[in-house]
């Protein structure tokens, strides 16, 4: 994972993690169907990492641009109840989730994919690009993920930022129990 010096100890800060959807939590992909249906590919290892992260006492949002009702469905299947979507401005969001739960921006993780995540991601402790960013949004991240969006990139994140804060662990030990 190409990283900048005091990643680690951004990650350790974590008390939010913000995700963008089209091209981090999916493949960028949106597959539309005549019939006005639209399908989205999530990968199983992030969600999952998602809800070890959650379980262990950090928060998780969601801020797309879009709107989408598999996004909905998806948040609701991992317990995200934080989901903004049709945000023109992702900073409207983000200035409430931070006063929704006390943060600063030192305390909050963004994973984004393009420019249009820029706003956050500049002012946040932890921005982090998945690995097919784009060449600007790479520039913005103190992280750039090995794997792509919605291919393991999230969950690359999730476990930095367990792993930082001392609680993968533990985490680990649950599934290995005999």
């Amino acid at each position: 994972m190409p990283e900048k010096k005091g990643v680690k100890d951004k990650a350790k800060k974590i008390k939010l993690l913000i995700l963008d959807v089209d091209g981090v939590m999916t493949d960028g992909s949106i597959i539309l169907d005549n019939e006005g249906n639209e399908f989205k590919s999530f990968h199983v290892r992030d969600g999952h990492g998602l809800r070890m992260l959650m379980q262990a006492g950090v928060r998780v949002a969601i801020i797309t641009g879009r709107s989408s009702k598999v996004v909905v469905r998806r948040a609701r299947e991992l317990g995200i109840t934080d989901v903004f979507q049709k945000c023109r401005d992702k900073r409207v969001a983000y200035q409430k989730l931070l006063k929704l739960y006390s943060l600063d921006n030192g305390q909050v993780a963004y994973i984004g994919d393009d420019i249009v995540d820029l706003p956050v991601m500049s002012r946040v402790g932890l921005p982090v690009a998945v690995s097919d960013a784009s060449a600007e949004t790479k520039e913005y991240a103190l992280l750039v993920t090995r794997n792509r969006g919605g291919r393991g990139a999230v969950r690359e994140v999730t476990d930095l930022i367990l792993k930082s804060q001392g609680l993968w662990k533990d985490i680990f030990n649950e599934y290995v129990k005999a």
